[in-house]
């Protein structure tokens, strides 16, 4: 597949990472163009990844064969009514902004070929999940330009259907804070257990990264992994039993399902 010409509107921290995701898998810098309104982060990112930054958006996107919106949420209306002018035909619009939803950015936008998508926050590290929805407008070779963009910082998922974008906020998007609050609960219970606090943090960072290395290179299932290190009666199946009493399976249903019916109820405010 050619090179695509690729322009981000705004150039924050998610756009940078997959900037710099494209750059590592071969794009050249002269194809990537990106426009903020900060000076000093235009500055930053044009010195650190050599690609040419605009004030304007109109001005980034105008070569482009896709364009991706990396604003605020808050922000896309405005940003969106006031570049719609300024797109060609056939030009691939692909949304990072969480909550907004591909019938709003028609709306805002015209009748174009719309990617939806919802990364999360281990991107900047290019150990992101993204879930990805294209809308009928969206051509066989700009799935896979949408798909390249979002592989360059992780693994991409296309979805059959726009509402399971919620989720996969739920899941994935929202995911990470779930891990940082279990690695701060088993931190401060092994400071409690009399391990200096420094200790607890790297026993229990260092059996995090390990775990979901297990798991991702794995042949068998979390549930298999997790049968194999419970011995019967044993110090593991004691603190499996005491959170499965305490209903923790439930609890983390309870969660998600918070999670994707806040993140329906967003798409339906930020979209008006």
């Amino acid at each position: 597949m050619t090179h695509p010409r690729i322009a981000f509107i705004g150039a924050g921290n998610m756009a940078a990472s997959l900037i710099g995701g494209l750059l590592a898998q071969g794009i050249p810098a002269s194809h990537i163009r990106a426009s903020d309104p900060g000076a000093e982060q235009r500055a930053k990112v044009a010195a650190e990844y050599g690609i040419e930054l605009f004030e304007h958006n109109a001005e980034a996107i105008a070569e482009a064969d896709l364009v991706v919106l990396a604003t605020k949420p808050q922000v896309l209306k405005v940003v969106c009514q006031a570049l719609a002018p300024s797109l060609r035909p056939g030009q691939l619009i692909v949304s990072i902004a969480a909550g907004i939803t591909c019938a709003s950015l028609s709306a805002w936008l015209g009748e174009v070929a719309i990617v939806r998508c919802m990364p999360n926050t281990p991107a900047l590290l290019r150990q992101g999940v993204s879930g990805l929805y294209a809308n009928d407008k969206v051509s066989a070779t700009q799935r896979a330009q949408a798909e390249q963009l979002l592989s360059a910082v992780g693994l991409a998922l296309w979805l059959d259907e726009e509402a399971l974008i919620d989720a996969v906020t739920a899941v994935s998007g929202s995911g990470p804070a779930y891990f940082f609050l279990l690695i701060e609960a088993m931190t401060a219970a092994g400071e409690q257990l009399g391990l200096p606090r420094e200790t607890a943090a790297r026993l229990t960072l260092q059996t995090a990264l390990g775990a979901a290395r297990m798991a991702t290179e794995s042949d068998v299932d979390a549930a298999e992994l997790r049968r194999r290190v419970t011995s019967p009666n044993g110090t593991t199946e004691a603190a499996i039993k005491t959170f499965q009493a305490g209903g923790f399976e439930a609890l983390v249903q309870q969660a998600l399902n918070a999670a994707a019916d806040r993140s329906a109820e967003l798409a339906e405010q930020l979209g008006q």
